[in-house]
């Protein structure tokens, strides 16, 4: 029996997370909505490792008839009342709930998370704790969520204690660093397989080689791999080397109890039928502990001098510094065009490089995909580049 499971993703995204959940044999993809693959998770199937998720979450409840109207609210009410006791885990400190949905309502998200949130805690005898007022939950409740998009809503549970997209290795940071889910779709984009050298001119805190790196380790054989990274800063090179220490391969663990992250689908829970997206199943290539194997380096260098031979780069993964969180420096500082020529310069003749872009498609170079992301109130585009 499977379980039902919901991903949830960074706007733009969707089909990457659809397609790891498929080749890494994780799950059967049922349906692609606004932030969320729906998937029938496989028996023992590890729902920690999806990297281009931002969460995973185990279904309770699909309700459908969720209009705009305030009835809503009570629909939903029953609708928790009525999950699997089983679903509830441990009662911990309590129970939280965080709703979203898509389109006008009249009705707020905290008015969803409340009732939801007093029914789902009401079973459990445990306080529930609200986020209105700018309240935030104690740690150590049980976190749930609630999705709504058309007329039709998604109530589920988080399975790890923390949500995924918060990893155990990024212990440091600096500022600009990328969101890991982002930095991972980037490295499932960059096709690795096969590769030798994966440069990142501009590193940061080291979150797309070690994401790159992770997914890398996952594959039969990555031997004769090396991830270099680079940049101006010496701050960002402290923070990666930091990063990318023993835990680089991990993840949230799960809630210590017996109900996570494998659980019985839930009796009587619909299926995610009619909804858009494909299922079926591809070759393995989720990330794994062959990471610690891939050799990474770290050092300081200008963006527009990268200390790598001519056409020695395999893969090149960059997100270069826009002005808005980080000031470009040193020959970078007048603009980004060194960065591009020297991209173009340590390529191999057949390599690729990945590149979150923000000011359009820099020259010299043919486009062989491209991913429009929603982070941070901007929308810049992951762009897969091949030199012309």
């Amino acid at each position: 029996m499977h379980t039902f499971a919901v991903a949830r993703a960074v706007r733009g995204i969707e089909p990457l997370v659809a397609m790891e959940i498929r080749r890494s044999h994780t799950g059967v993809v049922r349906g692609v909505r606004h932030r969320e693959v729906w998937f029938e998770a496989r028996p023992e199937a590890d729902l920690l490792g999806l990297r281009t998720a931002d969460d995973v979450l185990l279904a309770a409840a699909v309700v459908d008839g969720i209009g705009p109207a305030r009835s809503a609210l009570l629909r939903l009410a029953r609708a928790a009342r009525e999950v699997d006791p089983r679903l509830m885990g441990a009662p911990g400190s309590g129970v939280e709930v965080s709703a979203s949905f898509v389109g006008r309502r009249n009705y707020t998200r905290f008015e969803i998370e409340d009732a939801v949130g007093a029914e789902l805690a009401r079973p459990l005898r445990v306080p529930y704790h609200s986020r209105r007022d700018g309240r935030r939950p104690p740690a150590g409740a049980r976190s749930w969520r609630v999705t709504i998009e058309d007329d039709q809503a998604v109530i589920a549970v988080r399975v790890a204690a923390r949500p995924l997209h918060r990893r155990a290795y990024k212990t440091a940071s600096v500022r600009g660093t990328l969101h890991p889910p982002v930095a991972a779709a980037m490295a499932q984009l960059a096709r690795l397989g096969g590769t030798g050298t994966v440069v990142d001119p501009c590193c940061g805190a080291g979150t797309t080689l070690i994401e790159a790196r992770a997914l890398a380790g996952g594959g039969a054989d990555p031997a004769g791999m090396r991830f270099l990274g680079f940049d101006h800063d010496p701050a960002a090179v402290k923070a990666a080397t930091l990063n990318a220490g023993p835990a680089t391969p991990g993840l949230p663990a799960a809630l210590d109890s017996p109900e996570s992250p494998r659980l019985p689908a839930a009796p009587g829970l619909p299926a995610a039928t009619g909804l858009p997206g494909a299922s079926g199943t591809q070759a393995a290539g989720g990330a794994g502990a062959g990471a610690a194997r891939v050799p990474v380096a770290w050092a300081m260098a200008d963006g527009g001098r990268i200390p790598v031979g001519d056409g020695c780069a395999d893969r090149v993964l960059v997100n270069p510094p826009w002005g808005r969180q980080v000031p470009p420096a040193g020959l970078l500082s007048r603009g980004l065009a060194p960065l591009w020529r020297e991209v173009r310069r340590v390529l191999a003749p057949d390599g690729l490089a990945v590149a979150l872009v923000h000011d359009g498609i820099p020259r010299g170079f043919a486009v062989e995909e491209v991913v429009e992301v929603s982070l941070s109130g901007q929308h810049p585009l992951i762009a897969v580049l091949r030199p012309r």
